[in-house]
């Protein structure tokens, strides 16, 4: 039985089938891909499961265009599977292959769409569900949220740890059983003063020629997962073009994406991800919506791109 939304769940994973109408606070750090790094993403676009599946292959899930790219923030308040934290890297635009056309089968075969390669959530519950419903890559992390300097509240710094986050040189350990001593990822959010608030809806940047329509490949299972919620997905693609972001309450924000730690070994120029800048304009939804529809499935084709 699916808990309370706004109550963290306890036992058994369970089904929550769409749509997911959630209420959470969204901050959203834009960025750009080039062409010169999309074509050879980094390794940390991909999680070890997905890196080493046919999901980060271009041949068969399309290659990495670049563009308009995206850091996203998530504090799910409320949702169906219970309050959680999320964490997405969205490096811009892919090929992808259109469904197989029995009538017009001369029909253009690859399609152009936003696609998000990495995701981490602090619960089990959004992580099967994600992977089931929508071809979320999502995993397991802990999420630290802290206040450098108590008097002043309005800057916050957030850590993620991930379950499968090892060394260097060290194996993936499959069973993704506890949160990793180094943070994957450290960013500090700073409120800009006096600038005032205002509305905004992802609903409204068709309108402006930019196309947020996710389509995500197929995903691998990891049967050994700890908690049995690193489900695959078959050969079904999703298309999720109704998701909508808004809200009523948006400020402009600085995100300092440094990912050096005071006291540690120093890593030129390490803003976490090419395109990213030390320091980054981004936006906050704060009292946000979050809704999520079901996404238009089909089988992947026998041709490769």
């Amino acid at each position: 039985m699916s808990p309370s939304i706004n109550t963290a769940p306890t036992g058994p994973i369970f089904s929550a089938p769409p749509p997911w109408n959630t209420k959470a606070t969204m901050y959203l750090i834009p960025f750009w891909t080039s062409s010169k790094t999309a074509a050879n993403l980094p390794e940390k676009a991909y999680h070890p499961l997905e890196h080493q599946s046919p999901f980060s292959s271009p041949q068969e899930s399309g290659k990495a265009l670049g563009g308009l790219s995206m850091v996203q923030i998530i504090r799910y308040h409320e949702t169906p599977v219970g309050p959680y934290d999320e964490l997405i890297l969205c490096p811009g635009t892919f090929e992808y292959p259109l469904p197989d056309s029995q009538d017009q089968p001369a029909a253009k075969k690859t399609g152009k769409a936003m696609r998000i390669t990495r995701i981490y959530v602090s619960q089990k519950y959004t992580c099967w569900n994600g992977r089931k419903l929508w071809n979320l890559p999502k995993h397991l992390a802990r999420f630290e949220w802290s206040t450098p300097d108590p008097s002043n509240p309005q800057v916050q710094t957030l850590r993620v740890y991930p379950h499968d986050h090892s060394p260097p040189g060290v194996p993936y350990n499959a069973t993704e059983s506890s949160p990793s001593t180094t943070p994957f990822f450290k960013c500090t959010l700073k409120t800009i003063p006096y600038l005032p608030s205002f509305p905004f809806s992802n609903l409204w940047l068709p309108k402006m020629g930019i196309d947020v329509t996710l389509v995500q490949p197929p995903l691998p299972e990891n049967s050994q997962a700890s908690q049995g919620e690193l489900p695959g997905t078959g050969e079904d693609w999703v298309k999720m073009g109704g998701y909508e972001q808004v809200s009523k309450r948006c400020k402009v924000m600085w995100a300092d994406m440094d990912q050096n730690e005071e006291g540690g070994e120093k890593k030129e120029k390490d803003n976490f991800f090419p395109g990213l800048k030390k320091w980054n304009l981004a936006v906050v939804m704060e009292g946000g919506e979050a809704n999520f529809v079901d996404g238009e499935r089909w089988s992947a084709p026998r041709y490769t791109l």
